[in-house]
């Protein structure tokens, strides 16, 4: 039985084609992970930064644990707005 050489040429085409949707499949999946990992730093550094401002307000003018309560809350609601501004930004692409 003689082999076509066109079928090794078929073949070797459909593995250059296989490889390269599994390379682009990969790429895919690294950029959402790094968008992933965006959403979550900026939703902890609003928090942090918050949480930061309201313990330095009740270091200074006294009012503890109320500066740290409200800055968290507003350090939170900050985080949530961005992250459904970023994902929204994400969903479009």
């Amino acid at each position: 039985m003689v082999t076509d050489p066109h079928d090794d040429d078929a073949l070797a085409r459909r593995i250059a084609a296989a490889r390269a949707a599994e390379a682009s499949k990969r790429d895919g999946s690294k950029r959402e992970e790094s968008q992933g990992w965006s959403i979550a730093v900026e939703f902890i550094g609003a928090m942090l930064v918050g949480g930061l401002i309201g313990w330095f307000i009740d270091r200074q003018v006294g009012t503890k644990p109320w500066g740290l309560i409200v800055m968290l809350l507003l350090g939170f609601a900050t985080g949530l707005r961005s992250v459904l501004r970023q994902q929204k930004k994400f969903d479009g692409e």
